[in-house]
């Protein structure tokens, strides 16, 4: 039996750890957030790095993996982190390459914070997988702000969304896991004829052949 923590800077990743939990019943599934500092997403890189270090430091302590279920974490200090982290750690990353891959129009839509949006590895995603296409990025800098405290609505996802739609997209990119509390909404103002993505089920993927566990 092994221990996966899952960290997130809100309840955003909550929805990661209840996946995982649902895959691998017979594991231990430890969460921890750091909602003192939530949102992540319209903080420096080297903010962000001081709220992280320590809890994964401290997580690292007694689990034998961990998922940063973020992906403003993910992209802007992965690298750093797994240098410094002693146990195998799992980044979320917005899921560009299979948007790419699902698209017929050429244009996908991106939701991601501020701070994933200016990332040197969200760049690279593009500049590798969706060099041909339309990218994209509506202002979701008060998402995640607004799904902790609840408080956001249909007509706000709509104001933000559609007009991406006018211009043809048919790939949305959930690229921060706080987002995906709200995919059903976003699934219902998008239409059965557009593709949401998430990444939980690639990370149960990853997991699964990590440890080589059956379901």
């Amino acid at each position: 039996m092994a221990n996966i923590g899952v960290f997130d800077s809100g309840i955003g990743g909550l929805s990661v750890a209840n996946a995982i939990e649902k895959a691998f019943p017979a594991h231990t599934i430890i969460y921890r957030e750091d909602s003192k500092n939530v949102p992540y997403g319209t903080k420096t890189p080297e903010q962000i790095y001081g709220f992280v270090k320590p809890i994964l430091t401290d997580l690292a302590k007694t689990c034998d993996i961990i998922v940063i279920a973020c992906n403003t974490v993910t992209t802007l200090l992965i690298d750093t982190l797994r240098a410094e982290i002693p146990i195998p750690l799992v980044g979320i990353e917005p899921m560009v390459k299979p948007a790419s891959q699902a698209t017929h129009s050429g244009v996908i839509t991106v939701c991601a914070t501020p701070a994933t949006l200016a990332s040197a590895r969200y760049a690279h995603l593009k500049e590798q997988y969706a060099k041909q296409l339309s990218v994209i990025e509506p202002d979701c800098s008060d998402w995640a702000s607004l799904i902790e405290k609840n408080a956001i609505t249909t007509a706000k996802l709509r104001a933000d969304i559609e007009p991406s739609l006018q211009r043809g997209a048919d790939v949305v990119v959930l690229g921060c896991t706080h987002y995906h509390w709200i995919e059903a909404e976003i699934k219902h103002i998008v239409g059965s004829d557009v593709a949401v993505l998430q990444p939980e089920q690639a990370i149960v993927n990853r997991l699964q052949m990590m440890f080589s566990i059956d379901k």
